[in-house]
């Protein structure tokens, strides 16, 4: 099968973008993960796809899936590329957009200085609908939220972290660290990512705080591993800082692959916005084999 592509980033999380506005591609799990393939395929931490409206009042349908070929509820940097896709390739002219997700509907705004905000939607702390188990566990309460003690046995016999837990869409934990430069993400991350209190598995964050409008930020993605920037993860941190009492209502978050701003007034009923970038990089065609496993 050949289909076209488009290879964009945002913050240097990079994307595959595929256009099924026209049709399905039918594409299996094996065969998403062959695209995001750094050696065989075009290389990618997910594959995102457009598709035409579901319903009256939504513009789009936006289709996740990570580099492991498993598909998943959301993706903040991801959200900003597909609104760029559909304003470059004419297939809206509108400035702002009603999208469906698996999670939910978001509503991307492209920005007069080239930038893309999302309306992310409001962030959930309840750990039951994280989901998180929290069977046997004390929370440690600071500000309005609460960390939570994980075991991590298997890094240091007896180690465990405290962790905050947030949804954004997708499951997050977040860790405040010293320094991100030095955190344990490789050896921590799949750790936690495949903790058995998460049972859709969770994205790993670590989260260094350089001042109350300024942090600095790693995530361990969910089925990508460590990737040069995470949306969500960015949101997801920023409102629980904001929940602990350490952040203001705007912050800048540097990732490895660039800054993003993730603005949240901290009520319950209001959404998290972020702004950042959204690059193509190039676009091509590939032939994809019939059969994979």
């Amino acid at each position: 099968m050949q289909i076209r592509f488009t290879k964009m980033q945002g913050a240097g999380n990079d994307f595959v973008v595929l256009d099924e506005t026209q049709g399905r591609l039918g594409l299996s799990t094996a065969q998403y993960r062959f695209l995001a393939d750094r050696h065989f395929g075009v290389g990618a931490d997910q594959i995102l796809t457009v598709r035409p409206s579901p319903a009256d009042g939504i513009d789009f349908e936006y289709v996740i899936h990570n580099a492991d070929g498993g598909e998943v509820e959301q993706c903040g940097n991801g959200a900003r590329c597909f609104a760029r896709f559909v304003h470059d390739r004419g297939l809206s002219g509108k400035d702002t957009l009603r999208v469906q997700t698996k999670s939910g509907v978001i509503a991307p705004r492209l920005t007069a200085d080239g930038r893309v905000t999302v309306d992310m939607g409001r962030p959930e702390f309840d750990p039951a609908k994280v989901p998180f188990d929290t069977t046997g566990l004390t929370p440690v309460p600071q500000g309005l939220g609460q960390k939570w003690p994980l075991a991590l046995e298997e890094y240091a016999q007896g180690a465990s972290v405290l962790i905050a837990v947030a949804s954004m869409g997708n499951p997050h934990a977040v860790q405040l660290v010293d320094n991100v430069d030095t955190a344990p993400v490789a050896q921590t991350g799949p750790l936690i990512e495949h903790h058995v209190r998460f049972p859709q598995r969770v994205n790993a964050g670590y989260l260094q705080i350089v001042d109350r409008s300024h942090v600095r930020l790693r995530v361990f993605e969910r089925g990508a591993g460590e990737t040069l920037a995470c949306g969500t993860g960015a949101c997801a941190a920023v409102a629980s800082g904001i929940r602990l009492g350490l952040l203001d209502p705007e912050v800048h978050v540097d990732t490895r692959g660039g800054r993003l701003t993730i603005a949240w007034s901290g009520a319950d009923t209001d959404s998290v916005f972020m702004t950042g970038p959204a690059t193509t990089v190039f676009e091509g065609q590939i032939d994809i084999p019939d059969t994979l496993v």
